[in-house]
């Protein structure tokens, strides 16, 4: 609805509360009373529509985007509008992206032999499947406490893999690992598998599994965070934009609608500032094409 609908619609049936529509709209109600005593100009139109447009991208983030990944968007949809006028319309609106709160480690020192950190906190990767990193958080449920271990690729920033249970052992990550690996079709040797020195990494299970599909274990040291820096924030925007956000009756109820956002949202919508603020997905399709038309060329 434009500007000029929404008066004429006021106009035409005084029974409707102006303030009940002002804030079915999201416009506030001095700026409707301002003009509603004179046709709107086609700047207070563009206006009204760039609010309805920023109100449609926040919604579609599930309340999660700040004004920079709203702006991006908007830009993509064919806007041409700046990162301060989103700013300070989303601030009129009161539409704020969600933040984030340090969470508490899983990480169990395991007693084995650790693998050396080939990382180094270098959290960038050429192409996709050069190096991958992963992690495990809590998730709160009905039933209890839900663990998920995720892989994420370093390149991208995709999720390939996860896996969800009531327990946070060795089978779980091993479990994320197998489906990262599936995502990849199989053939993944050479991949660097970079985690923090939890017993559940550092086991002979998880080691057996790396080396059966040609993987390349790396660690971070004890207690430093930043040494995983990636798999610590990729789970922390799972938490601060999907699963602080509702509450599971179930575990069940959990996994598939976590699942779910992994694959309908984060994977193929969601724009990361180190993908050129294009989704995990789309930067992997932008790498590809590019290294096909080196090949031709």
């Amino acid at each position: 609805m434009t500007v000029a609908d929404f008066i004429a619609s006021q106009r035409a049936d005084h029974n409707v509360p102006h303030a009940v529509s002002c804030r079915a709209l999201e416009v506030s109600q001095s700026w409707f009373y301002k003009w509603l005593g004179r046709p709107p100009t086609p700047r207070d139109e563009r206006r009204a529509d760039l609010t309805l447009a920023i109100r449609e991208v926040f919604d579609a983030s599930g309340g999660t985007y700040g004004s920079p990944r709203v702006h991006i968007e908007l830009r993509a949809n064919g806007w041409r509008v700046s990162k301060n006028t989103v700013a300070k319309v989303m601030a009129e609106l009161g539409l704020a992206g969600r933040v984030r709160k340090r969470r508490r480690s899983l990480t169990r020192q395991g007693r084995r032999p650790v693998a050396p950190d080939l990382v180094r906190r270098k959290f960038t990767a050429p192409a996709p499947d050069v190096a991958w990193c992963g992690d495990m958080t809590e998730v709160e449920t009905g039933e209890g406490k839900l663990y998920l271990a995720t892989v994420i690729d370093l390149h991208s920033r995709r999720l390939l893999g996860y896996a969800m249970d009531a327990r946070h052992d060795t089978e779980l990550v091993v479990g994320a690992l197998h489906m990262a690996a599936a995502t990849r079709g199989g053939n993944v040797g050479g991949v660097i598998m970079h985690t923090d020195r939890g017993s559940e990494y550092t086991s002979k299970i998880f080691g057996d599994a790396c080396m059966r599909l040609g993987v390349v274990q790396s660690m971070g040291r004890v207690g430093s965070a930043l040494d995983n820096a990636v798999a610590e924030a990729t789970n922390s925007t799972l938490k601060v934009e999907y699963i602080h956000r509702h509450r599971f009756k179930t575990r069940a109820e959990a996994r598939i609608k976590i699942a779910t956002w992994i694959t309908d949202w984060y994977n193929p919508h969601r724009r990361h500032s180190a993908c050129d603020w294009l989704s995990p997905i789309d930067y992997e399709n932008r790498h590809t094409i590019r290294d096909q038309q080196s090949q031709a060329a």
